[in-house]
């Protein structure tokens, strides 16, 4: 059953969700708004697909909950040490109809994806925001060499199952389709909400290692790496990175350090 919601607003959009009597949404901790009395809220430290919404009881006796429990355990701290929230909160509607308001955490855009079980979808850390109890919650490292490189793609949330998940970005979101561009399109790291199962995300080096690669890191603002985007499929963009919003803030505060040059001696916040 597709998640009845709506997002509303423009500069910090927020989605309200409409649950049908028995229907569970769950969310990341720290992006619920409101809800209506007759929804109940629970945390857990397990997602849908490890002992939460899924899978009561565990079966197998004392075995059986001692699987359940480590695979929860191995969860959560995969969760931390890609930095995400340890807990999730699950809403359900009991008695009738009810409404649960969610948010991101930055001024931007949210969007509603819809998983029909073909395609998973990947997303930056934080970009999620909630999702129906049928859409597993994942974490995907990146390959080694690709994440140091490229800093924001080293950590990816990941979404399987069917149904719909909600996620949010920082500024304004564009969908772009590599195919429509000669198969390829590069982007700065930190532009990259979400994108596609299907599309081959990578990092490379902006030049070499000659004059102009040396001027295109030191003072064209992107570093020394661009994130690379190919295949056939959806890609959403942010207009706003988080980095370039806390420089700035420090600079309005009179903090900044990045100087004239930006690029690779920016200040990154972290």
């Amino acid at each position: 059953m597709t998640l009845q919601q709506e997002i509303v607003g423009n500069a910090m959009q927020m989605a309200v969700v409409s649950l049908n009597p028995g229907q569970t949404v769950y969310c990341e901790a720290g992006k619920f708004l409101f809800k209506t009395t007759n929804v109940t809220m629970e945390t857990r430290l397990s997602g849908p697909s490890g002992g939460g919404a899924q899978q009561q009881g565990g079966g197998g006796g004392m075995g059986g909950m001692l699987r359940q429990a480590m695979g929860t355990a191995m969860q959560a701290g995969q969760r931390v040490l890609a930095g995400e929230s340890l807990a999730f909160q699950y809403f359900t509607s009991q008695g009738g109809e009810g409404t649960v308001g969610f948010a991101g955490v930055l001024p931007g855009e949210m969007r509603a994806l819809e998983l029909d079980g073909t395609r998973a979808w990947f997303a930056e850390k934080d970009a999620f925001v909630a999702a129906e109890s049928t859409v597993d919650f994942g974490i995907a490292f990146q390959g080694g060499r690709t994440g140091r490189s490229g800093g924001e793609g080293f950590v990816l949330e990941k979404f399987t199952g069917r149904g719909t998940v909600i996620i949010a970005g920082a500024g304004n979101f564009i969908d772009l389709n590599p195919a429509d561009f000669g198969g390829r399109i590069e982007v700065d790291t930190g532009c990259v909400v979400a994108f596609e199962e299907g599309i081959q995300y990578g990092v490379q080096r902006i030049g070499g290692l000659n004059r102009q690669g040396m001027m295109n890191a030191v003072f064209g603002g992107e570093g020394l790496s661009l994130a690379t985007l190919e295949g056939n499929g959806r890609v959403i963009l942010q207009s706003l990175t988080i980095e370039s919003l806390a420089n700035a803030l420090k600079k309005a505060q009179g903090g900044d350090k990045q100087g004239p040059t930006g690029g690779l001696f920016s200040t990154h916040a972290g």
